[in-house]
């Protein structure tokens, strides 16, 4: 296994430089794409069980979700040239699935949830494949949005821990909203660190897109809940 490829030092345009970065690009969609089935099975299993202490206890609920997340992400960048980098990968999205079985039954909740759903996931969908389809095509460097990314999602988890406390609803609109258009960016920055070089690794590669997409899905299904829900 190497799923760390190393650049020729040579200049951006040679044709080694160009088959390493399109088998990293290859090696991190397919790594995507199967990273789909976990999350769904996770789902499935999280729609079926019973995750009220969430709702009952969520700052307690916060606090594991957070916890498995960024102790996985330590554990993958841990073995990310090795094939346990892989299996910790399929371990994360499928936690990440079956923490999204509380969100799925809300949404269902309305008459018309099982759109919403299929709104939000094919607007997750058309935004990475626009977004990565410009990355790509144009070669721009995106690296200069690095900065700001990182700050507002920095951002972001303090306003949405704090409203943890607060439930304030406008509140969570907004935190919704703003992840929408960080996580875009942050699509852009990742595919662009991929094409320019700046990422070798594709399970770490397929980890920070997984990532993009899921808040995509999550925060665009709140929106559609919210704006375009409707009750029986």
């Amino acid at each position: 296994m190497q799923p760390e490829l190393r650049y020729p030092n040579q200049t951006l345009q040679t044709k080694e430089f160009k088959v390493i970065r399109n088998k990293v690009l290859r090696n991190t969609f397919w790594m995507l794409g199967l990273t789909m089935i976990p999350t769904i099975v996770g789902a499935m299993i999280g729609m079926s069980t019973d995750l009220s202490f969430f709702a009952q206890s969520p700052i307690m609920g916060t606090v594991v979700m957070l916890a498995v997340m960024f102790g996985f992400i330590f554990a993958i960048r841990a073995t990310r040239n090795s094939i346990w980098g892989i299996i910790l990968l399929f371990g994360f999205t499928f936690c990440l699935g079956w923490f999204l079985g509380p969100l799925l039954n809300a949404a269902l909740q309305f008459s018309n949830g099982p759109q919403l759903i299929g709104i939000a996931a094919g607007g997750t969908a058309t935004i990475l494949f626009a977004l990565a389809g410009y990355a790509t095509v144009t070669r721009k460097d995106f690296g200069f949005i690095g900065n700001f990314l990182f700050a507002g999602i920095i951002l972001l988890l303090i306003a949405m821990i704090a409203n943890v406390f607060l439930a304030v609803p406008a509140a969570s609109l907004a935190i919704s909203a703003v992840a929408v258009l960080l996580f875009s960016g942050f699509i852009l920055y990742d595919v662009s660190r991929i094409v320019n070089g700046g990422e070798t690794n594709y399970v770490m590669a397929a980890l920070g897109m997984y990532l993009n997409i899921f808040n995509l899905f999550v925060h665009l299904l709140h929106l559609l809940m919210a704006f375009a829900g409707e009750r029986d």
